[in-house]
Formats: structure tokens, sequence, C-alpha cells
């Protein structure tokens, strides 16, 4: 019998200890529940101990985990429509008041929902379609997570980051987008060819104002080397006719009967008339 009770003694401390030994891994964190009441968190890993039979381990995910929501229609400051398709990443930052609040997982992703949803509608909502897409982003999601985590601390939840995966137009106004960013980029292509067609305009004139001058100034040029050409012509000439003056005469009436005399021209004068002075002497 003492045997048999002494092995039921064992039996029973081994139970105990093995009821009131847990190992704590470094991805978790655990909450002591105690008659259905949570008494403490267990945030550290290694080696911890509860009473057995009296206290149970609840435990809870430590490290950074995916929130990724449907898409929500956001009414941004010029009033439009923006689908928004977002995710987020957050942790259990307290276990207890998680557990006190929250209980699972799966409740946490929809109290997210919530949380997360109307602090997008809350900033967004202040802003342009075109600054929420491009310039501000980044700054904007950086004050939804600052929000949306105050918010969430309530629950013992810590919202590291949120993102938007895609912004889209809804179907019924990305016809009238296009037709306003079509007409925009008309506007510009007009406001480009007027300006390009002033600048030709001008262009063209400043060129025929250059033309002028330089076809004034050949002209110029052309006419004093003519006038010098025939001051030197004219000094030869009288040149020659002082040397021999009658020589010079018969010369110049050659030279005048060459450009008079061709196969069309008619010439009627007297017999008597000088300029045939020169012929009726050849006879």
């Amino acid at each position: 019998m003492k045997n048999i009770g002494l092995i039921i003694i064992t039996v029973l401390i081994l139970m105990f200890v093995y009821g009131g030994i847990m190992i704590v891994d470094e991805t978790e964190q655990v909450v002591i529940v105690q008659l259905g009441k949570p008494v403490r968190n267990i945030t550290e890993p290694g080696l911890n101990f509860k009473i057995p039979f009296l206290q149970s381990a609840t435990v809870f995910e430590k490290r950074l985990l995916e929130y990724d929501s449907a898409p929500n229609t956001i009414l941004t400051e010029d009033k439009k429509n923006l689908i928004l398709d977002n995710y987020a990443q957050w942790r259990i930052s307290d276990p207890l008041k998680f557990m006190q609040t929250m209980r699972t997982q799966a409740l946490a992703q929809s109290r997210l929902d919530d949380i997360i949803y109307s602090s997008l509608r809350v900033q967004l909502g202040t802003h342009l379609m075109h600054e929420i897409v491009s310039t501000l982003r980044d700054s904007l999601m950086h004050k939804v997570t600052q929000n949306a985590t105050f918010t969430a601390n309530d629950y013992g939840i810590e919202i590291v980051d949120v993102r938007i995966k895609r912004a889209d137009l809804p179907r019924e106004n990305e016809q009238a987008v296009y037709d306003r960013m079509r007409a925009e980029r008309q506007r510009m292509a007009k406001q480009f060819r007027s300006e390009g067609d002033e600048q030709a305009v001008k262009i063209r004139a400043e060129t025929d104002k250059d033309r002028e001058i330089i076809l004034a100034d050949a002209y110029k040029a052309a006419q004093e080397v003519r006038g010098n050409g025939e001051a030197k012509a004219i000094k030869i000439y009288a040149q020659a006719y002082q040397k021999d003056p009658e020589f010079y005469e018969f010369v110049r009436t050659l030279e005048a009967y060459k450009e008079v005399f061709d196969e069309k021209t008619k010439l009627v004068l007297t017999p008597e008339s000088d300029f045939l002075r020169y012929l009726k002497e050849m006879k």
C-alpha cells in the first residue's frame, strides 16, 4: 500500500510540475489567465511558471501581422470618388489589453477595418485627388499610420505601417476623367502651337529684315564697285582719246555698230548721217 501511495504522490507531483512549467518561444507572448480572468503578461522568451490547474496560458503572436482590406471608396476634397486598396502591418503590443478587448486575431482584423478606413477617410478627404495619387502619398500614409495607431492602442494593438496598393477611379468616372485629360492636353497643344506660330512670325520678320539689310548693303557695295570701275574706264577712255582721238573714235564707232546691227535690227538713216561715215569710207 505504501508503494502505491508513493507512486500516486509522485505522479501528482510530476503532473503539478509539468502543468506549472512552460517555455515561451521568442515569436510568442503569453497571457496568464486565472479562473477566466487575465492576470499577467509574459513577453520575454524562456522558461516560465504558472499555477497548475488554476492558471492557463493563452499564446499570441509576437511578430508583425499582415492586414489586407477589401477595396473601399474614399471621397476626396475635390469631390471625386477614389477606390483604395490598402494594406497594413501591425503587432500585438499589449497582449493583456488585447485579450481583454479583442480576444482573437480574427476580431482584431475586423476592428482594424474600421480604424484604418476611418483614418484614411479623414486624412484623404482633406486633399485633392492628384495629391493623394502622386505628390503627398507618403506623408499622408504617415499621418494615417499615426492616427490609426493612436486609436488602436486602446486595444493593445500597434499599427506599424499603412500603405496604398492601388488607387483607381470608379468605372463610371473613368471616361469623364479621360475626356478632361484629353481636353487639357489639347488645350496645351493649342497653346504651344499658338506660341510656336508667334515665334515663327517673329523669326521670319527678323529674317526678312536681315535679308533686306544684306541686300541693301550688297547693292550699295556693288554700286560703289561699279562706280569705281566706270570712273576708271572713263579715265582710260580719256587717256586713249588724248593719245589718238581719231583712232579712239573709230574704235568706239565699231563697237556701236556691233551693239546696233544684228539680224533682227532694222535701222533707217539718211545717207548723210554721221553714224554711217566709216561704212561709206570703206567703199
